[in-house]
């Protein structure tokens, strides 16, 4: 078999041959000019771009890329530390957006997302170190700022959100407002006012204000006297005995205000009841960092960047 010769760039021969290693990297020396020369690395960019596109997108792993590359799993890693990618901001200006705001945990940090609801896009995210009001009031006064037109905003229950901005509609999050009732009910509660109760609750999605309040109105009148039972420590101090059971009602009551504010604007503005489309992002997020278990922090977040600069069509 004939072996390949590397040609002269001197002379344009090809009677060469290697002629030992500089730097790292091996030298070539002519036989008929005596020219010795390196060649060029080679442009990896490209390359490194579509290995870290099946590395995040399509969940392939180091050992899986070496496989089909021929490369060392350190060769791969140090590549793709090589990239750097930043969030492309894609604002609307001077166009009506209905926001989905939320934040997710990643073990080590907070990821806040806002979303707008037409376009199915990624308008606005920011790592935090914990879920704060200050910084969701900051993302919404930043795209304020970038003069985008919110219509309205629909979020998980925050208590300074809700009613915060007296010009934009706030919704909250049907979804939330459910777990909120589960959590102090239980999915398959015992007593018959928290079965009650619970009902009223599943029911949130399939009525409309008066029929919900007129509801909630007549399980409070019924279970008035048995919700309001107090009990007497050895102090003297008084304590509600179906603590979880009030929790869950004055929940649904002082959210009630925000829960249909949908129905409210149906005829003007799309808003939609939960952040469901947003919960999809997160758990696309998710699914993929979970084949790549145990990332370093700046891996991570590279990771994650990537994933939302692709098209939107990917998470929807």
């Amino acid at each position: 078999m004939q072996k390949f010769k590397r040609i002269c760039p001197k002379c344009k021969s090809n009677n060469t041959k290697k002629d030992w290693k500089r730097r790292g990297r091996q030298s070539y020396k002519c036989k008929s000019c005596n020219y010795v020369w390196i060649n060029k690395p080679r442009k990896t960019t490209k390359n490194t771009e579509k290995l870290y596109y099946s590395y995040v997108v399509r969940k392939q792993t180091y050992s899986e890329l070496s496989k089909d590359t021929w490369l060392s799993l350190k060769t791969i890693q140090s590549r793709f530390d090589n990239l750097n990618y930043e969030f492309k901001e894609n604002l609307p200006v001077w166009k009506e957006v209905v926001l989905l705001i939320d934040t997710t945990y990643f073990w080590e940090f907070w990821l806040m997302l806002f979303k707008d609801a037409y376009s199915k896009q990624i308008l606005y995210q920011k790592v935090v170190n914990y879920e704060t009001n200050k910084a969701y009031k900051d993302g919404i006064n930043y795209l304020i700022q970038k003069w985008v037109i919110i219509k309205a905003i629909v979020s998980d229950w925050r208590r300074w959100l809700l009613g915060w901005f007296d010009w934009i509609p706030t919704q909250m999050c049907h979804f939330h407002q459910k777990a909120i009732i589960r959590r102090y009910l239980t999915k398959k509660p015992k007593l018959k006012p928290n079965q009650e109760l619970k009902e009223i609750a599943d029911w949130l999605n399939n009525t409309d204000k008066e029929s919900f309040t007129k509801r909630l109105d007549d399980w409070y009148n019924k279970y008035k006297d048995w919700l309001n039972e107090q009990w007497v420590d050895k102090k003297g101090r008084k304590y509600y005995k179906h603590r979880r059971t009030r929790a869950a009602y004055y929940s649904l009551r002082r959210n009630l205000p925000y829960l249909f504010v949908y129905q409210d604007y149906q005829w003007k503005i799309d808003i939609p009841n939960t952040t469901n489309w947003l919960e999809t992002v997160f758990w696309y997020i998710k699914t993929r960092l979970r084949c790549h278990a145990w990332l370093r922090l700046d891996r991570k977040l590279k990771f994650i960047t990537f994933l939302l600069n692709q098209p939107h069509t990917f998470y929807n």
